[in-house]
């Protein structure tokens, strides 16, 4: 098969998890600029293949390294039942272990989605991903927001826990939290330019799930209209980023 834009991939990968629908836009709209090539990316905590079997239908070639051998099972599995077991390489890795799977400048698209709150170092590992991407190449950076934990946490009635959230403004505590700066600077100081920055899961976290199921359409539209619009985009649960390596 050749390489294809994901307009079709995309759409049913955002139907089955309607969050994500503010990640596959800008996944599309960055893969949509090299139609025709197949492109090369590297999926750090990839786990089942949930970004990386999508891409592969569309054509590309894709590593995915993920510490959990289980879930490195169920993404081989996956990938054979969509018939692109042959376009995904699984390796059991820690984040930290990028240099050893992907050569630097090697790589087109780095994914690497709710790692940089949890690993030792996330100026290492930034800097890990910088390294692998060829130059002009992008990586798409999920981490969690730390407004949108203190305003769940406080909502749930919580408010110690908010509190300290709130006060951790050096990211001491595991998971990190991020805000936009914090999470634009990290990608910075390792040599690349963010370009976008969207919030994801803006309200799905606020709002009680009666009423979220109730018009989940409605909510999933008001999300992606909301996602890059300051300052809802900061109380988001998860910050989205796409930075490019330049060329």
């Amino acid at each position: 098969m050749g390489c294809t834009t994901l307009a079709g991939v995309d759409s049913r990968a955002s139907r089955q998890a309607p969050h994500t629908a503010a990640i596959w836009a800008v996944l599309r709209a960055e893969v949509d600029r090299y139609v025709g090539r197949r492109l090369r990316v590297l999926d750090v905590g990839g786990g089942t293949g949930g970004f990386a079997v999508p891409l592969a239908e569309g054509g590309h070639e894709v590593t995915v390294i993920d510490a959990s051998p289980d879930a490195l099972a169920a993404l081989r599995r996956r990938a054979a039942d969509r018939g692109v077991g042959d376009r995904i390489e699984a390796r059991q890795a820690d984040a930290d272990e990028i240099a050893s799977v992907a050569a630097p400048g090697s790589v087109d698209l780095v994914l690497c989605h709710a790692v940089l709150e949890v690993v030792d170092d996330a100026a290492a590992v930034a800097a890990a991903i910088a390294a692998a991407l060829r130059p002009g190449g992008a990586a798409s950076v999920l981490v969690a927001g730390r407004a949108g934990a203190v305003l769940s946490r406080a909502l749930a009635g919580h408010f110690a826990e908010a509190a300290a959230l709130a006060a951790d403004t050096g990211g001491s505590a595991r998971p990190r939290r991020f805000d936009a700066a914090g999470a634009q600077a990290l990608l910075a100081a390792a040599g690349l330019a963010v370009e976008h920055t969207h919030g994801v899961r803006v309200l799905g976290d606020l709002i009680p799930a009666a009423l979220a199921e109730a018009d989940q359409q409605s909510l999933d539209e008001l999300e992606l209209r909301l996602s890059a619009q300051a300052p809802f985009r900061d109380v988001a649960a998860q910050l989205h980023l796409l930075a490019r390596k330049p060329a």
